[in-house]
């Protein structure tokens, strides 16, 4: 079988999951899998923060730097995406102790996932 290595994931996995958290005082909902969730908690334990702490941060520095925000889950799976790919080619140091805020910026330059 082909695709076994996906088909016998963990359920829980993909599990989709809603959270509840305050951006600004604006209580938002936000809908991911469990993996995404579990990528968020890993970065955010990285970097000193709580997952919500992380998200925020995401937020606002996507806000900042593209001025509007059109699908923030879509976007936050795309980092977890990101973060794991960066990590399997070995631009992010397996070691957690190490915050990402400390990895110089030319070191997480990657090609794009798609062509």
């Amino acid at each position: 079988m082909m695709c076994e290595i996906f088909v016998k994931a963990d359920p829980g996995l993909y599990e989709s999951k809603a959270r509840s958290l305050r951006l600004h005082g604006v209580v938002t909902s936000i809908r991911l899998e469990t993996m995404f969730w579990n990528t968020l908690q890993d970065i955010a334990q990285r970097d000193g923060m709580s997952t919500n702490q992380l998200i925020t941060k995401l937020y606002d520095e996507l806000s900042l730097y593209r001025g509007h925000i059109d699908n923030f889950s879509s976007f936050l799976r795309v980092c977890c995406l990101r973060y794991t790919s960066l990590m399997v080619e070995g631009n992010i140091p397996a070691d957690k102790h190490l915050p990402l805020i400390d990895i110089p910026i030319a070191q997480l330059q990657h090609r794009p996932l798609l062509s």
